[in-house]
């Protein structure tokens, strides 16, 4: 079976003659992306190759876009918050053009504050000591609209393959966690989540790597697991 410091390694490999590569890490809600996101990046800062700062490996989430919910109001999309046309996909797809270019001294990605349930502008700062950018979220791989503009950005994208049993679980033990009751948590997932989840398993095939529910058990299973 494959380890946290298999991946790593994988990951590390990703970055040749110095230039900044960027990982993408997709799968359903629920099913570890931002957990193996953060895990594999302090991992990586703890062992940094020879002469680069910790801080040559940072994690930038999908989630930072977001529309914010006085938006999605005007558009009457709130209710379904998630879905792939709930996020700036375009600006999304800018940011990861602007930090493949590598031109900046610093760029600022945005950041999901999760006991607001809002995108925090300006919160994650990316130096030119960067050259591993993991980025992670549901529609990585999604080849609609101007998600279509993502894939090409990113060196890999690993997708995380966790049942959904395992997955659902996590997903309505999050709601629940920030404020939901157990039976508006349970509706909002096979409402909302559920589809969302099914969208994304049809991108699965195009994945360079496909990492199993073991795997992704054995890394960890916080509450708010991505």
């Amino acid at each position: 079976m494959m380890t946290l410091q298999d991946l790593a390694t994988r990951a590390r490999s990703l970055v040749r003659d110095g230039h900044r590569a960027l990982l993408g890490i997709a799968g359903g809600p629920g099913a570890g992306k931002t957990t193996l996101a953060e895990s594999l990046v302090r991992l990586l800062r703890q062992t940094p190759p020879d002469g680069r700062s910790p801080e040559w490996a940072a994690h930038v989430p999908m989630d930072g876009f977001h529309l914010a919910d006085t938006e999605l109001d005007r558009l009457g999309r709130r209710d379904r918050k998630g879905a792939p046309d709930t996020f700036d996909a375009a600006g999304y797809a800018a940011l990861l053009r602007r930090l493949r270019e590598d031109e900046d001294d610093v760029i600022y990605a945005p950041a999901f504050e999760r006991d607001l349930e809002q995108p925090i502008a300006g919160s994650i700062p990316i130096s030119r000591d960067t050259r591993l950018i993991v980025t992670e979220g549901n529609y990585l791989l999604l080849d609609q609209g101007d998600w279509a503009r993502v894939r090409p950005q990113l060196d890999e994208v690993w997708y995380c393959d966790l049942g959904p049993d395992e997955r659902v679980r996590r997903l309505v033990s999050r709601h629940e966690q920030f404020g939901k009751d157990h039976d508006a948590a349970v509706s909002w997932v096979m409402r909302i989540d559920q589809p969302n989840a099914d969208l994304i398993a049809g991108t699965r095939p195009h994945a360079d790597l496909v990492i199993p529910e073991p795997v992704l058990l054995s890394i960890g299973d916080p509450k708010t697991a991505g």
